[in-house]
């Protein structure tokens, strides 16, 4: 089984990713696409240079990689949607099972604005997001669900994967993971201090300027998108 979990920047996506590491039974790839969605977006990321010396900038040799098999039985791929440009080969994913792991833009805006100064609508992906839900349907699971109930939100998002669940998925050491990309240095230092989920997160933060302008603007794709989560029977 290839499992192709599409989110956005600050989405939990990163813990997810643990999780799945955690099971003996998955491989994980990290962002196979972020070296070559830099080199063609130009964009100025933090570490970009490094990002794109360490791993593949090339579209097809990344998404061949992406149709390989590991060694573990089965294999889990975090992709950031705003890494899908026009150009970019998605002929892969028809195997996969995909996942959409949404978080309020809310949330996503006050916790990304940290890490960079400038945020666009493109930049935090939901909207690319829908259009690859529309694309490609499958399950779409709402980190703030996760982060209420974890076990009986593994346990649903398993079954609806047709995938048993396991225990592993819970918890996970602290650091790193081999299959961390090197942007782990500059975003993953608080998963790199956690051994699982956090807990429930508190109210909506407060926004103001353009980054309310930019929730009202994804707003719209979010909501679509929370109507299809999925729910604890």
């Amino acid at each position: 089984m290839r499992i192709a979990c599409w989110s956005g920047p600050r989405n939990l996506s990163t813990a997810m990713m643990y999780s799945f590491a955690a099971r003996p039974d998955f491989d994980v790839m990290d962002e196979p696409f972020y070296a070559a969605f830099l080199k063609q977006s130009v964009r100025a990321d933090p570490m970009a240079a490094e990002v794109m010396a360490a791993h593949e900038t090339n579209w097809h040799r990344a998404a061949q990689a992406c149709t390989q098999e590991g060694p573990a039985p089965h294999t889990y791929q975090k992709h950031m949607c705003h890494h899908v440009l026009p150009e970019t080969p998605l002929e892969w994913a028809e195997g996969c099972k995909h996942v959409f792991l949404i978080r309020h833009p809310a949330r996503v805006l006050a916790s990304y604005q940290v890490k960079r100064e400038q945020v666009t609508l493109a930049d935090i992906g939901v909207e690319q997001q829908l259009d690859l839900y529309e694309e490609y349907g499958g399950v779409v699971i709402d980190s703030a669900d996760i982060r209420d109930a974890p076990e009986a939100m593994l346990r649903a998002l398993c079954d609806a994967l047709d995938l048993a669940f396991d225990a592993h998925m819970l918890s996970w050491p602290a650091g790193g993971i081999e299959a961390d990309g090197i942007w782990s240095q500059h975003w993953y230092n608080a998963v790199h201090q956690s051994t699982g989920f956090a807990g429930p997160e508190g109210p909506l933060p407060d926004l103001s300027g353009d980054l309310a302008e930019l929730c009202e603007e994804a707003l719209p794709a979010y909501a679509i998108l929370r109507t299809q989560r999925l729910r604890v029977k």
